[in-house]
């Protein structure tokens, strides 16, 4: 994860709803002390073949010769097209990834993906999670959660001059965060003169380069059909990040549009989207040792940060987050307890939270067993020996890694405060009478001055916001969230505590008094309602400042003392706009002399990376018992069956299954959809693909650009590939062929099956 500030969003961003986890964590799988699929130890490879890289578009040409040997079928010179296949279809759901599969706007992605949308669909009478969802006619499908959006990527420039000509050497730090900002505030207000349109700039190797990128951004999102959480998720957090793995991690949305076929509010007059292109479904998934490519938009990524920086995320902020996210989950837990409906409100932040909390451990874990920070110091020498080794590198790189360490260093200074007080707002109402005052703030500015996100730009996200509020909102809970981490806040030494804050709240941080100050304001403020929420959107700043509401009290009287830590913030991100950029220089210059491309770090932008159909070998002690046949220590081929799921079985989440599909796994009802060499249907699959956080959904393609399965996980081993690749890092696929066995067999999805050019022959014949 990247702490360091960045200018789309100030403060400490936990990401925690985008990846999926489930139910408790165990030690092992019920299944590990037997034999689940009795594979053969998968056969080493002749020749290693490094895969790492998340690559931007435009680059695939310098990787055409390997590319083609390896067995894309594809002209990489076409695919730097966004505007082309396959790449036109691959689209983003603003923090997972997902691929058009039809005509008529369908969407594949991932059932973590589609959580939020099928919580918010859920009811105590119809669970959509325990049951799934299948939509059998346009008028059928559901509304996407609140705020759901489809982006498809439609262009992107180079504006890396149009930035760096308004910064100067002299500007201090708070005035380049602000030069910067402006200019792309600029750029970013022109691209969007086009409706429909979100436009975004993006920083490239630390803002060495800048891109800004045009996006159609579809606001008509809705749910086609969701496979029961039995098998969306099966193996729950027990399985996550683990192989062998079992789990059909897929659904379905589809984008609607305006009768004018352009991008418009829900309406039962909207029509479906016709994408440019769409992928074409395969029926039959890779084999071992196929090429595979993943096309996505992978979040964020730090395979270029200093030694420094790489022992204090694992030595301190891993082991913080860890403990905070695993007890933030825990108060979450107990508050919803018997309450079903707080429960499914609150089931996607929990998934998050558990999901990143094992994500941490395994971070560390992985780490401890690595040589990272060893290289990372090795590196460093290398440079700075490279360096006074050539003269007109020494005059231009002479202080950058000196310079850029004390900046790190300067940082990591206040660490620990800025992370509790970056959770010292954890609760709903007070984030929201925050987001408000600060918004009729704005207001008073003319639309260009205005801090990214209150600008007119923003306020239709700003309203689906406060809307959003109700469905992952309950008061008993929200107090208790907020009970767990005013109590941290309270344990700083006192003079890292906010003295407006502590003013309001009167000393009363602990114990019955903290307790019965929470009790009155949750009960007399009014923010609790949705209407009265965008209400406030019209308010003006004395009506704020006039406000008997206890939560808008506590925005206002905060206000200034938490502007002054922005404006910090910013002023140091301005800083390492400036010295970042030297170092990715610098290294960059250090590669090519080498030979070596390089990729830049993923920051939420498309990507494609690819890899081969692989097993692994685990690290010694990493496998705690027998599991696929074999303890580990021969290596773990690459595919999962049928079987797996029948062995895993327990009757009880997260090892559940519906019955129809334990009855098909009976009775071998493969169909279509039986490997030979398996002797099963392929549930799951490993590849070498470079993966991240964002790419959860992304299409994974074979040479030909057809859909063969969709990224969903990596392996334990390969968590620490946010910051280091190497030869273990495996990323696990839902196999396109259990996806529609499942499709076919259980759910009889014949509708979708047909849609996507994947219908049985009516003849009842096996192709």
């Amino acid at each position: 994860m990247n702490r360091n500030i960045s200018f789309k969003a100030l403060g400490l961003s936990l990401a925690v709803a985008a990846l999926a986890a489930c139910s408790k964590p165990a030690d092992k799988s019920p299944a590990s002390e037997s034999t689940v699929d009795s594979p053969q130890p998968a056969p080493a490879s002749e020749q290693a073949v490094s895969t790492e890289g998340m690559w931007m578009p435009r680059q695939l040409p310098e990787l055409g010769e390997k590319l083609k040997e390896l067995g894309l079928e594809l002209d990489p010179k076409t695919m730097t097209d966004l505007t082309r296949f396959p790449m036109n279809a691959v689209v983003s759901l603003g923090g997972c990834s997902a691929s058009f599969v039809s005509p008529q706007g369908l969407v594949a992605t991932n059932h973590h993906c589609a959580y939020g949308s099928i919580s918010y669909n859920s009811t105590e009478d119809n669970d959509l999670l325990t049951n799934g969802f299948l939509a059998k006619t346009l008028e059928e499908e559901l509304p996407a959660a609140p705020g759901s959006r489809i982006y498809v990527t439609v262009d992107m420039q180079e504006v890396t001059d149009k930035i760096k000509s308004q910064l100067s050497d002299d500007m201090d730090g708070a005035t380049r965060f602000k030069a910067i900002e402006d200019a792309e505030k600029a750029l970013v207000a022109d691209c969007e003169s086009d409706p429909g349109h979100r436009c975004e700039v993006y920083s490239y190797y630390g803002g060495a380069s800048y891109y800004l990128i045009k996006q159609l951004a579809i606001r008509d999102v809705r749910l086609v059909h969701a496979p029961a959480s039995s098998i969306g998720k099966f193996g729950g957090d027990i399985d996550n990040w683990m192989w062998p793995r079992h789990t059909g991690d897929y659904s379905f949305l589809r984008a609607y549009v305006g009768p004018d076929g352009k991008p418009a509010d829900f309406s039962k007059d909207n029509k479906p989207y016709a994408p440019k292109h769409h992928l074409t479904v395969a029926t039959e998934g890779p084999k071992e040792g196929d090429f595979v490519m993943v096309a996505g938009y992978p979040g964020r990524t730090n395979r270029y940060r200093t030694a420094v920086e790489v022992n204090n995320n694992f030595s301190w902020y891993y082991p913080t987050m860890q403990k905070v996210l695993a007890e933030w989950s825990d108060v979450i837990g107990e508050a919803t307890k018997d309450n079903k409906d707080a429960a499914l409100k609150y089931a996607s932040q929990v998934a998050g939270l558990n999901n990143y909390s094992k994500n941490f451990t395994g971070m560390m874990e992985g780490y401890n067993r690595s040589d990272l920070l060893k290289r990372k110091q090795k590196l460093e020498k290398d440079l700075q020996e490279w360096i006074e080794a050539n003269p007109e590198s020494k005059k231009q790189y002479a202080s950058v890694l000196k310079d850029l360490q004390n900046l790190i260093a300067d940082q990591q200074s206040t660490q620990e405060r800025d992370l509790l007080l970056g959770f010292m707002n954890r609760s709903a109402m007070l984030s929201a009478a925050q987001r408000l005052y600060r918004l009729s703030l704005e207001k008073q500015k003319p639309n260009m001055e205005r801090e990214p996100g209150y600008q007119e730009r923003d306020m239709t996200r700003f309203t689906e916001g406060m809307k959003r509020i109700e469905r992952s909102f309950y008061t008993s809970v929200d107090q208790a969230v907020w009970t767990y981490f005013l109590e941290r806040y309270n344990a700083l030494p006192q003079d890292q505590h906010i003295e407006s804050f502590d003013t309001f709240f009167e000393g009363k941080l602990s114990g019955e008094a903290l307790q019965e100050k929470l009790a009155g304001m949750y009960e007399k403020t009014g923010l609790t309602e949705t209407e009265t929420r965008l209400q406030w959107m019209d308010k003006s700043p004395e009506d704020f400042r006039n406000s008997d509401d206890p939560f808008i009290q506590l925005a206002v009287a905060t206000y200034e003392d938490r502007d002054a830590i922005e404006q910090r913030d910013k002023a140091m991100a301005g800083r390492f706009a400036q010295l970042r950029p030297q170092y990715m220089d610098l290294l960059i210059a250090y590669y090519n002399e080498q030979g070596k491309p390089v990729y830049p770090d993923a920051n939420s932008s498309l990507r494609l990376t690819y890899g081969l159909v692989k097993g692994y070998t685990p690290p010694a002690g990493t496998i705690k018992g027998p599991a696929d046949g074999n303890d580990g220590k021969d290596g773990f081929v690459p595919f999962t069956t049928l079987r797996g799921i029948e062995a895993k079985y327990t009757g009880e989440d997260p090892f559940d299954a519906p019955q129809a599909e334990l009855d098909a796994i009976k009775n071998k009802d493969y169909g279509r959809f039986y490997d030979e060499k398996l002797d099963s249907v392929p549930v799951n699959f490993l590849s070498t693909v470079d993966i991240t956080g964002g790419n959860s959904g992304s299409a994974t393609m074979n040479g030909k650009g057809e859909l063969i399965g969709l990224v969903f996980d990596g392996t334990y081993d390969s968590i620490n590939a946010d910051w280091d690749f190497n030869d273990n890092t495996r990323a696990i696929h839902v196999d396109v062929e259990y996806m529609l066995w499942v499709m076919e067999k259980v759910d009889h999805a014949d509708n979708l099956l047909e849609e996507m050019g994947v219908a049985a022959p009516k003849d009842g014949s096996v192709q």
